[in-house]
């Protein structure tokens, strides 16, 4: 029931803002968001996992920030979307396509990449829009469900998938900001008794003691 809510300098690996709730809310996070702003902080670019309230508040908020997708966050989703270890050749071959998309560092490695995706869904178009009918629901649903959310996830996230190949600043996983969190975590996890306000008590000291190393 605790959600926390980050917005981390990647560059000075600092915590500007943060916040506790149970939830990423698009009302909250677009709040978050004008504060900053109110506060001279300018955002070039935003690393984050895709979702939709970050989305819209950040177009809201900071329209001409650039977005850049977690590359992690999409390889992973389309892996537990496929499974590790899928048996359907279309499932292998969109499998195999994620896995490499941390590889990709240069323009034309981008260009073969989306032209191998392109190739895989001409190839197996008719198995991804599949339907079959269920009758608990009386509805037509994707008969390859994890196929579909998989190359779902991967086609909407493209136009914001290489923004780093623009610029070489723009860090293109969250995996500092993952690092963060699973060391506080871990720190959390040998408090596991305290209960929610404590919780989030410890979490404002671990925070507060990150940003000032030197107290």
């Amino acid at each position: 029931g605790l959600c926390l809510i980050l917005y981390y300098d990647h560059d000075i690996r600092y915590v500007q803002l943060y916040r506790t709730s149970n939830q990423e809310k698009l009302r909250e996070i677009q709040q978050d968001l004008k504060a900053l702003k109110s506060l001279g902080v300018h955002v070039y670019s935003v690393t984050c996992d895709g979702h939709k309230s970050i989305l819209k508040a950040v177009a809201k908020v900071y329209p001409e920030a650039v977005i850049q997708r977690c590359l992690v966050h999409v390889k992973r989703q389309s892996r537990a979307y496929l499974s590790a270890n899928p048996q359907l050749p279309a499932s292998k071959e969109l499998l195999g396509i994620s896995q490499r998309i941390l590889l990709i560092k240069t323009p034309e490695q981008c260009s073969y990449w989306l032209l191998e995706l392109h190739n895989w869904y001409q190839k197996y178009r008719d198995i991804l829009l599949e339907e079959s009918f269920n009758p608990a629901t009386n509805k037509y649903w994707f008969t390859h469900k994890g196929l579909h959310r998989a190359y779902t996830l991967i086609y909407n996230a493209i136009p914001n998938l290489f923004t780093y190949l623009n610029d070489s600043q723009i860090p293109y996983t969250t995996n500092r900001l993952e690092n963060f969190f699973k060391h506080l975590k871990e720190k959390l996890l040998l408090h596991s008794g305290l209960r929610l306000e404590a919780k989030r008590n410890f979490i404002k000291w671990y925070l507060y003691f990150k940003n000032n190393p030197a107290k």
